[in-house]
């Protein structure tokens, strides 16, 4: 250290040592010939090398000659004649016996006036630590990808057993059907089909959305589309629409929606329309969001409500229909629509899933 505590201010190269001797960062100063001149005390803890080992050697001999690179020569050379300045060249410097080191190194020429020797600065930054993170992190996400591929196939294979599973339930209860006598029981057998049937309506529906989050339109599209080909014969004079917003919910939420929709879609379908053959029949379902909630509702043309009031029968589909808007904190109310019949599920407060923009 001695050698570089007396210097020229006037001289650049003096300067550079000084520089460098003093650095924080691992520095060498370099001839053109690529011989050490001086070395920053950083550089020589860092490398676990002693400074009269450094100064006065080349480069590509310090240590065991691990700095003797055919691709770093190239380049410090293009930049010791003034052809390139090395701004960011990663090096992974190998030594026997102790931990590899990712190195990233940068080094340019000194300015200096005709009369002074050229003299080139190296600076080493040891990027192995923040690799070895990157890597680490990758590898995390690699073992992550790997995990959710596993999961999205034991969720396909659940989904395709859950669907067999609801088709043999649905064949038996239809063998049911034919096999008793008594009425009532054909049609609360029927009944329990066209149920298990909506179900396995929305395990597919939703089975089938890439993302956690359902579009409604297509969502209720698919749905009553489902409904009515199993139980609408007449499409020409028995018609189920929809009409929706670009709302989106969460599948809890979903399947709330679209088990409500079929209780009320099947009440219609079985009790409205007593005189189907005397008129077009039709139901419709709509539903919007706005940032302060959303609305369901279920209308027919139908035969409307006994007296024209508003007091529902209570039966299986109206126990679940309130449970089910219940558990959506959602409000029923059912209302003669001269003629037929509106149903109405309301939720006040904020719309826990996406509205349409245009409703924000």
């Amino acid at each position: 250290m001695e050698l570089f505590t007396h210097f020229d201010p006037k001289n650049s190269s003096s300067l550079g040592m000084a520089l460098v001797v003093s650095s924080v960062t691992p520095l060498l100063l370099l001839d053109e010939q690529l011989v050490v001149r001086a070395a920053s005390e950083t550089f020589c803890r860092a490398f676990d090398l002693p400074i009269g080992a450094v100064v006065g050697t080349s480069l590509f001999a310090l240590g065991k000659g691990e700095w003797d690179k055919p691709q770093l020569r190239t380049l410090l050379e293009a930049t010791a004649g003034g052809y390139a300045a090395i701004e960011a060249y990663e090096f992974e410097l190998k030594r026997p016996g102790k931990p590899d080191r990712i190195l990233m190194l940068a080094a340019h020429a000194l300015d200096h006036v005709e009369n002074d020797a050229m003299r080139l600065v190296l600076a080493i930054l040891d990027n192995t630590a923040m690799r070895a993170a990157q890597n680490a992190a990758l590898d995390q996400a690699l073992k992550n990808a790997s995990l959710v591929r596993e999961k999205q196939v034991l969720l396909q294979e659940l989904n395709h057993r859950v669907a067999n599973s609801l088709q043999i339930i649905a064949s038996i209860l239809m063998q049911r059907v034919k096999g008793v006598q008594s009425e009532e029981a054909r049609a609360h057998l029927r009944e329990a089909h066209h149920r298990v049937m909506s179900i396995a309506t929305l395990q597919r529906l939703l089975a089938s959305t890439a993302t956690g989050d359902v579009a409604l339109k297509p969502y209720l599209f698919d749905l009553c589309a489902s409904i009515g080909a199993s139980m609408i014969a007449d499409p020409d004079r028995m018609t189920l629409d929809v009409v929706a917003d670009d709302s989106v919910m969460s599948p809890d939420q979903s399947v709330s929606v679209g088990l409500i929709v079929t209780e009320l879609v099947i009440n219609s379908l079985k009790h409205a329309f007593p005189d189907a053959e005397q008129k077009p029949c039709h139901i419709e379902v709509a539903f919007a969001a706005s940032p302060s909630g959303w609305t369901l509702t279920v209308v027919d043309n139908g035969c409307g409500l006994p007296g024209g009031h508003a007091e529902a029968k209570a039966g299986l589909g109206t126990g679940i229909v309130n449970a089910l808007a219940g558990q959506l904190d959602a409000i029923v109310e059912v209302t003669d629509n001269a003629p037929g019949t509106r149903v109405t599920v309301s939720h006040f407060g904020a719309f826990a899933g996406s509205a349409p923009a245009e409703a924000r």
